[in-house]
């Protein structure tokens, strides 16, 4: 960083309504580490509080020549909301079908009891319907679960789903209703 000239320092001083000569010696164990050549100095702000053109009411709204235009922020919630159209108008799975079947296969893998000669256990086949089948209805049973856990949280007047509205949700619809 090259340094300062000289009459800005005692330009900012004055203005500061200090002196650049009696400046307080610092011990060198309590300065902070510096970038460059100076430890222990704050950098100054412009007075302008960092812009670099002013700005007018003429001004506003419009760009500097030359800069590339700003692109406009969505107001909060729009993104969301987007989403939500998108995947209420899709016939598409949501959950990746590889890792649930993997995840259906070990859990099935789990209540297996036949054994061969050898006394390895024998691996369940699958038919895709199957596990397709199963995917829909884990889908199907989520996304209703989904919803009466929305209605929960807007009843206590958030919009944020906790687990205490699924758990809710899921007392409300009954032993079968809520698998348990």
């Amino acid at each position: 960083m090259a340094p300062r000239p000289v009459a800005n320092r005692a330009r900012r001083g004055a203005a500061a309504g200090r002196s650049t000569m009696a400046r307080k010696s610092v011990p060198h164990s309590t300065r902070s580490p510096g970038r460059g050549g100076e430890q222990g100095r704050t950098p100054t702000r412009t007075p302008r509080g960092g812009k670099t053109t002013p700005r007018t009411p003429a001004m506003r709204g419009k760009q500097p020549a030359g800069s590339p235009a700003r692109k406009r922020r969505a107001p909060n919630g729009i993104k969301a909301l987007r989403e939500i159209r998108m995947y209420q108008k899709s016939t598409d799975m949501l959950i990746a079908k590889l890792p649930f079947a993997r995840v259906v296969k070990e859990i099935a893998q789990d209540f297996v009891s036949d054994y061969t000669h050898s006394g390895t256990p024998t691996g369940l086949r699958w038919q895709s319907s199957a596990i397709l089948a199963l995917q829909e209805a884990s889908e199907a049973f989520l996304v209703h679960l989904f919803e009466d856990a929305n209605l929960c949280a807007l009843h206590a007047k958030r919009v944020t789903i906790m687990q205490r509205d699924i758990q809710l949700a899921r007392r409300i619809r009954g032993q079968w209703g809520g698998l348990g």
